[in-house]
Formats: C-alpha cells, structure tokens, sequence
C-alpha cells in the first residue's frame, strides 16, 4: 500500500445541497469538516506508508472516520456503514452521495498501523494546535489534571488459568512459525488435546488436589517446551518469538524448580510467604497483553489494565460557575480544551506522570501559569522544579504522617527547632540533637537526625514522642530547600483562600465523568484488534 497525500477531498456539489436541506441546522460530522477539515491531512501519516504499490485510502479520511467514530461510540462494522448510508459522514468525508465507502477491517488495520509507527497522538497534535492557532488556549493560565482507571479487554485470569493460556498461546504461535520443529519436540496429539480450547473456556477443577495436579501439569509443559526451545539444536530465532519469551516470564513467576532428596526433578507453584512472586509492576497478568497489570484504590476498586491522566485547560471557569461553564463556553470564546492525554501502567502511582505531564505541554507551548492537581501528583522537588519553570502547582500536599501528626497527640516535625547552619535540632524540652546523617532514601537526599538515649529515656514527656524501642527520637527531614518549600506548602494549604482557590480543580471530574460515562475511552492494545475501555 502506498500514499499519495492528498488530505480530504472537496465536497462534491450534490453532496453539499442534499447535506445541507437534510441538516438545515447543521451535524457534528458536517460542524467537524466545516470547522476543522484542515486538521484531517495526509502528510503527517506519510512515514507510516510506503512509496511502492497500490494507493490506499486518504490517512486523513480515516482519520476523520476514527473521531467521528469513537464520539458516537460506534463499532468499526457501524462507522463503516455510516460512510455509506450517512449524508453528513459523506458531507464530512467529501464523498458522492453514490460512493460504496470501504470494508471495516481497514479500521482496525489503521489503527494498528498508526501504533505500530508512534502516530497514535498525530490528529490530537494537530487539533491542538489549531485550537492554539484559533487564540482558543494557550501557554499560561489555568490548567487542571486527574486520572481514571482504564480496563483492558483482555479476560481475567486467575495464575492456573494464566499459565495455561500462556502455554497454548506459545504453541499456537510455534505451529504457525514452525510446524516441522513443533512436531519433533512435543507430543502433538497430547498438547493439542490439552491445549486445544481456551483454558477459560472451560471450567476448572472444583477440587484443589486436582487444580493443583492441573497446575503441575501447566508448569510442567512450560518447562519442557521451554528447554525444546533454548536448546542447542533449536532455531535461535524460535527464542524471539514473543508468545514464547512470554511463557518464559509467566513460568518464571509461577513456578519454582527443585529437586527432591530422591533426586527427581519436582515443579512446584510459588507461594508467595514461601516463595515469593514479582511485584506487581512486573508480574504479567496475561499472555495477550504484556502492558497491562492489576491495580487497586482504595478498598472498592479493583482492576486490570491502566491508568489515562487528562490534563485540561479552565481559564474561564469560576469555582462557583462550573455548572455554567459549557452553556456559555461560545460566548466567552474559550471553552475548556484538554491539553494533554498521559497513559501509564496502572501500577505507576500519579506522582511519577506529574513531571511527565508538564513537560509534553512545555513541549508543545502550553507551560501553565497554574496547574491544579490533587494531593496524589506533589512532592517538594516537583513543587520547586515547576516553580523554577514558570508554573505554580495548586495542590494539597501530604501533611506529616507520624503517628504523632496523626494522632494530633504529642510532638510532630513541626514542634522542632532546625538550625540548618549548626546543623542541629532543637527539641520541645530543650535538649539538642546529637546526630545529622545526610542520607539517600528512595533514591531521594534526606537527612536522618538523632537524639541522645540518655536525654530521651529521662525526659518526662517521652511517650509524647516517641515509641522507638532504640528509646531515642529520630526525625527524618528534606534537605533545607525542600523542607523550606513543603512546610510553606503544608501552611498556605490551611487558609481560606487556598481553600477557594482549590476548588477549581474539582471541575476536572466533570470532564472524566464525560469522557468515562457518556462515552468510552479506548486504547488499542497489542492483541490486535481488542480495545482498552473504561
């Protein structure tokens, strides 16, 4: 398939009298082309196409059709014959109202093609900078960000279910590149009766002897595969295939290798007191989606798959307005507009995206003056780094959680006396510290100090502050600049007009809420062809 760059055709003239006497009032698909036509050109795609061969269809038209799409919610089969039967997609589209459109499989081929290429964000580039170009956002001002959990389409498997799926995922892929092999190493016959249906097709065992005998014999069929594919007289291109190296991790994970006091080779499940499993940024939860993982908040929400941050622009959104803001967004000229789209793993908790998040919209020069997030998105070094940049975060930091602070009972950090020059801590009852180690703990400089047993065990007021056994007071601080930043932090979060202030930040729910309920949020994921939804 080769590109000839072209961008969207001119609306032919029957299409625009039968387009307009249909939607006197106008449609999305016809506001979208009349308004944003530009946005939908070629060019941008032409690295993901080649030179050589039959032209394929405008980039830019499939571009529209996957905006016009996935804003109402349609399934490729429905978007593709919306092209066909909808004047106002053929208005947007420039196609004779006599043209048949295209199969749907071309989506999903485009789709995946702009992933396989990184061109996933190229039309959002594109809107965002006309959107700059139209004076409707730009650099400075307010911007406000939050994240939601998005679920990946893959099915939940349990570990037994896990590590025989990813077996049978293996063996399919090992039949398809090579049969001949497969057929010498393995029993064909007994894997194909094993490994035939889907392993959660079919339901499992009710007993746990036998899911046990069950996992045993995944664990087993791993191994055995896996030292047919390492071994000398094998292909060394079989070890890159990605089904295979993914076996690989998911028998590293589940399983443990011994050998019993008889000598005899014994696969066993890793029990995680025992054993121990992978921490969850690294343990693959399925053998179709190696990116996604299990992630949980708070007690109610449980899930597999990521986590989207939405960064969105609210300069003409009063606290007490929000209600208001999108009946009169026209009028005033400046709607609120999302800047930026971050998705992580689900594991990557939010304070990790702030940074990130802040320097693509520096990226694309939209720094803002202020940038509202919630308590999950600070620490004193982002604080002060965006601060040296130009940008104020409005956001509530975590207090002290001593369990002194928190049971607002006897001395915290903030009844303490630092003298950064003598480098000495002076505490309530007068007594000086004895020690200052500068340390790194959590790849982070801090400095740990130390109070003298003698002074603390004969203090009176001890159980007031501390229950070390050591019997001695410990306070673990920020370096001086740092420490200087979150205790301002910590003092302005308590007055009322911080307080106001804050509760712009709120409306970003509004916008997630939109984006989570009246549509759905979709990622295509490696699987080819499934989608992420919310």
């Amino acid at each position: 398939m080769s590109l000839r760059p072209m961008g969207l055709p001119p609306v032919p003239e029957q299409t625009v009298r039968v387009a307009r006497a249909a939607f006197p009032q106008g449609s999305l698909a016809i506001r979208v082309r009349d308004r944003l036509g530009e946005v939908f050109t070629d060019e941008p795609f032409a690295e993901a196409f080649g030179v050589r061969g039959a032209p394929g269809l405008s980039p830019g038209m499939l571009s529209l059709v996957t905006v016009l799409q996935f804003a109402e919610n349609l399934t490729d089969r429905q978007a593709a014959a919306m092209a066909i039967r909808a004047i106002d997609w053929k208005y947007a589209l420039g196609l004779e109202l006599t043209d048949t459109g295209f199969d749907h499989s071309v989506l999903p081929r485009f789709r995946a093609r702009l992933v396989g290429n990184g061109m996933e964000r190229v039309v959002f580039d594109r809107l965002l900078e006309y959107c700059v170009d139209a004076g409707l956002v730009a650099a400075g001002g307010k911007q406000r960000t939050d994240s939601t959990h998005v679920v990946s389409a893959v099915r939940d498997l349990n570990r037994l279910e896990l590590a025989g799926e990813s077996v049978r995922a293996a063996l399919e892929a090992l039949s398809v590149a090579a049969p001949d092999w497969l057929a010498r190493a393995v029993d064909v016959p007994e894997f194909a009766h094993r490994y035939g249906p889907r392993v959660d097709s079919w339901k499992l065992p009710g007993s746990k002897v036998k899911r046990d005998q069950l996992s045993q014999v995944y664990g087993q069929d791993a191994l055995r595969l896996c030292r047919a594919v390492w071994s000398p007289d094998a292909p060394a291109w079989l070890r890159e295939i990605g089904a295979v190296d993914i076996m690989r991790q998911v028998l590293v994970q589940t399983y443990t290798v011994r050998t019993s006091s008889r000598g005899k080779e014994v696969v066993s499940k890793r029990e995680a007191d025992e054993d121990g499993v992978p921490p969850g940024h690294l343990r693959l939860a399925s053998p179709y989606d190696t990116d996604a993982r299990w992630s949980a908040k708070g007690d109610d929400l449980l899930w597999l798959g990521y986590k989207v941050h939405l960064t969105e622009s609210c300069d003409n959104t009063p606290p007490e307005a929000e209600a208001e803001a999108e009946a009169e967004a026209e009028v005033r000229g400046r709607p609120n507009l999302i800047t930026d789209v971050t998705t992580t793993l689900s594991t990557v908790p939010d304070v990790k995206a702030t940074a990130p998040i802040q320097q693509q919209l520096a990226d694309r020069g939209l720094p803002p003056a202020e940038h509202y997030l919630d308590s999950g998105y600070p620490s004193a070094e982002l604080i002060e780094t965006a601060r040296s940049r130009g940008t104020v975060m409005v956001t509530p930091v975590l207090l002290d959680r001593s369990a002194q602070a928190k049971s607002h009972a006897g001395y915290d950090k903030s009844a303490f006396r630092i003298d950064w020059k003598a480098r000495r801590v002076r505490c309530p009852q007068g007594n000086t510290s004895t020690g200052w180690h500068p340390v790194r703990q959590r790849e982070r400089d801090a400095i740990v100090v130390e109070f003298a047993k003698t002074d603390c065990q004969a203090c009176p007021v001890r159980p007031e502050c501390t229950s070390a056994r050591r019997g001695n007071r410990m306070l673990t601080l920020y370096p001086e600049h740092l420490h200087t930043v979150l205790a301002a932090a910590r003092a302005e979060q308590k007055t009322k007009t911080w307080k106001d202030k804050y509760a712009l930040r709120a409306g970003v729910e509004g916008t997630i809420n939109r984006a989570t309920r009246g549509r759905t949020i979709r990622v295509n994921t490696p699987s080819g062809g499934s989608m992420l939804k919310v």
